[in-house]
């Protein structure tokens, strides 16, 4: 495993965590920074000007990656149906549901974004079962941080979002990413980039 990090992590990419998948395993892949956004605009693909640099980029990097290992390159627009990516993350132990319903990752906090996967025959390692962060993150500031209260434990309401970034206000979650997502203490320390936040909201938002 800790060889498949080091060759994932030179693709600026990070192994986030390890799930098992029937008798063999799933490995996830997420950007890993500081580093990945600068290494990814420098890339053919973004640079092409043709559709969905990302998802391109993903599927040349983690493709390779799949094939060096001897497994299946997965990602989530695969489908349908779509590959279970949330139930792999909750169960590699890596990853819980935040009191707002999204995925909080033990380091990347709410900025947690998994760009593939690689499905191998082995069998899973065992998965120590670590508490959520969430359970002593004080205040809980990803709660509030919302303009509108879009997100809850339940559900998302992507009407209300939507709305508000149509508005006047919405600068900053525009240009900078969800106003939840950046209140989280994990999140502000995980060293995430701008640029890279404001490419993920126009493709959520275009205008």
């Amino acid at each position: 495993m800790a060889r498949r990090a080091e060759e994932a992590a030179r693709l600026h990419l990070e192994l986030v965590g390890a799930a098992p998948d029937g008798d063999g395993t799933v490995l996830l892949l997420a950007p890993k920074e500081p580093g990945f956004w600068p290494a990814f605009t420098r890339s053919a693909e973004y640079r092409d000007g043709a559709p969905d640099p990302l998802d391109r980029w993903s599927k040349r990097v983690i493709g390779g990656l799949a094939r060096a290992w001897g497994g299946e390159a997965l990602f989530p627009s695969d489908g349908p149906p779509y590959p279970p990516f949330i139930s792999w993350a909750l169960a590699s132990g890596r990853a819980w549901a935040s009191p707002v319903g999204l995925l909080v990752h033990e380091r990347m906090g709410l900025w947690l974004s998994l760009r593939g996967a690689v499905r191998l025959a082995e069998p899973a390692p065992p998965t120590p079962r670590l508490q959520s962060p969430c359970a002593h993150c004080e205040g809980q500031p990803c709660r509030s941080a919302c303009p509108v209260g879009a997100l809850g434990p339940d559900a998302y309401d992507t009407a209300a979002c939507h709305a508000n970034l149509d508005s006047l206000d919405s600068a900053e979650c525009l240009s900078r990413g969800c106003a939840a997502r950046r209140a989280c203490p994990l999140s502000q320390a995980y060293g995430r980039q701008d640029a890279q936040s404001a490419f993920h909201m126009r493709a959520f938002h275009p205008r």
